[in-house]
């Protein structure tokens, strides 16, 4: 019986104007690498690699949850309020939890959605971080599927959540692994899907950022799992080929949510693009 070496802490920051008390896990010492998760989950999806002795080595995994996701509450007045995620809300969130907790350029990491921010700010904030891993990310995909069937009377939104889930995880993945993923979306807040696939699927402003990106200043690697059907290997190839000097590499065994439904699978991927990251000192924090 032993401790893990993540430790959990709550962060309180300022978004829109208003408190935001947000919870921060992290593991590790040495180059700050702020890890986001997907729409509709929350840091447990990073638990593998923050316990990973060969990822922590040289590098602090920070990983939050988002508000309304995971221990991360709704601002006050949520119960009147119709949850939409926004590209605006969520960069100012971003850049308050670096500035909150004395990041130094940080390596952003970002899945799905995260992946999605993580290429906005290499746009419009790359001074803030030294380079971006965008994962599961591309400029735009809109929904092949209803979004309201995540937030309806006469259906489990959890349940629906996870059923679009299920058919964008790799067959190769564990099957533990894939019922835990499933689990974290079953227990979704009510509405926390859907608003964040608003974001996800209406939000078109990156096709028109990327050529703003400069690699020569902040690298960006992009990786994509061949058994995504949200954002295709085809998706992240044309992305990639948007941005001069943007690296990507097919893992040709995973879906669309690598590190959590096949760490193992997905370890030598994320070792492969901190290696391409800068090497900068450990944040004051």
């Amino acid at each position: 019986m032993s401790f893990e070496p993540i430790t959990g802490r709550y962060l309180t920051v300022s978004v829109a104007g208003a408190p935001r008390r947000i919870y921060v896990e992290e593991a590790g010492a040495g180059r700050p690498v702020l890890c986001l998760h997907t729409a509709g989950a929350d840091t447990r999806q990073w638990r593998h690699l923050m316990n990973d002795a060969a990822v922590t080595a040289g590098n602090r995994l920070i990983a939050f949850d988002m508000p309304w996701h995971g221990k991360s509450l709704p601002p006050e007045g949520w119960e009147v309020e119709e949850y939409l995620l926004t590209t605006e809300a969520y960069i100012e969130t971003v850049l308050a939890v670096v500035d909150g907790m004395g990041l130094d350029r940080p390596v952003l990491a970002g899945c799905s959605m995260g992946g999605r921010i993580a290429l906005q700010l290499a746009a419009l904030h790359p001074e803030t971080f030294s380079g971006f891993i965008a994962i599961e990310a591309s400029d735009f995909q809109p929904a092949w599927y209803d979004i309201d069937w995540f937030h309806r009377p006469d259906a489990h939104g959890g349940e629906m959540g996870a059923a679009l889930v299920s058919a964008n995880i790799s067959p190769h993945a564990p099957r533990v692994e894939r019922w835990n993923t499933l689990w974290m979306f079953m227990q979704s807040g009510p509405g926390v899907f859907r608003g964040d696939l608003s974001f996800y699927t209406k939000d078109d402003s990156l096709i028109g950022r990327l050529c703003r990106i400069d690699t020569s200043k902040t690298p960006v690697h992009l990786l994509v799992g061949a058994y995504d059907l949200t954002c295709t290997p085809e998706d992240a190839r044309r992305t990639a080929a948007a941005i001069p000097g943007a690296s990507i590499a097919v893992m040709d065994e995973l879906g669309h949510f690598p590190m959590s439904e096949h760490p193992e699978g997905f370890r030598p991927f994320f070792l492969d693009a901190l290696a391409r990251m800068p090497v900068a000192r450990a944040d004051a924090a």
